[in-house]
């Protein structure tokens, strides 16, 4: 490892334990009437492993609809890009309604999905898509239509098809943006996936997740294992975001700006 990086990762131990050592204080000097809302993080850890095998199985299903909205996310965003890179008229008269579809409230849209397709993983997967769908467009989109001019030109001049300029021009030079889309969609999966569990999961079959767990405990007053949920919840995002960040890597290090200059 080399010294940047292990002063990064000292730098991060090192506020990683201040951050705790501050909640520990926070929840000592509060009074014996509102302790309880703040647990210690001694407190979270310890429901943490006395319900580990519940936290497990949510766990798991709520990955399990992270996963799907996010690889449903991804099909549908690439290809809705794609669409919207062909033309100005195109952008202009379907961006109105992708900005339609994701400012209204998944609130109201999760009981339709619940009508639609039932209530569990596929209204939970659903509505990660919606959560996951808009920055991975705009993002790709954008890329798609940021290409070098003088590129392009170049392409024209060559005679390359318009199919020709899309694959072997705009898509590599979009992929910088497409894997920041990306990686806010990774954060968000995870988040889709817990509200979509408060809005339309169902424990029907061991198939609750992260956020049914939490209306449970919020029901019973059991704030640990709320805070435990949240723990869960944040992991989940860093090791999504984690993985699109390796393969970003894998794809741009060896010809991106980007990655040329951090490690030069």
């Amino acid at each position: 490892m080399s010294r940047p990086s292990l002063l990064s990762v000292m730098v991060a131990m090192l506020a990683g334990v201040l951050f705790l050592a501050l909640w520990t204080m926070v929840h000592y000097s509060l009074s014996e009437d509102y302790k309880f809302l703040l647990p210690t993080p001694l407190a979270v850890l310890q429901a943490l492993l006395h319900n580990a095998p519940a936290l497990a199985r949510a766990t798991g299903n709520t990955v399990e609809g992270a996963l799907l909205g996010f690889s449903l996310a991804l099909a549908f965003g690439g290809l809705s890009a794609l669409v919207l890179s062909l033309s100005p008229l195109m952008r202009a008269g379907l961006t109105p309604y992708l900005m339609m579809l994701q400012l209204t409230p998944i609130p109201v849209l999760a009981p339709l999905f619940v009508l639609w397709v039932g209530p569990g993983l596929k209204s939970v997967a659903l509505i990660t898509l919606l959560v996951c769908f808009f920055p991975l467009v705009v993002n790709t989109a954008q890329g798609l239509v940021s290409t070098d001019r003088r590129l392009v030109e170049l392409f024209q001049m060559y005679r390359a098809s318009r199919w020709q300029e899309i694959w072997r021009l705009r898509v590599p030079a979009a992929l910088p943006y497409f894997f920041a889309g990306l990686r806010i969609a990774a954060i968000l999966a995870p988040i889709g996936a817990v509200i979509g569990d408060f809005s339309s999961g169902s424990s029907a079959g061991d198939g609750g997740g992260l956020g049914f767990q939490a209306l449970i405990y919020s029901s019973q007053a059991r704030y640990p294992e709320l805070f435990a949920v949240v723990m869960l919840t944040a992991l989940l995002g860093f090791l999504f975001m984690g993985v699109v960040m390796v393969l970003s890597r894998l794809a741009l290090s060896h010809w991106h700006d980007s990655y040329a200059q951090r490690d030069g």
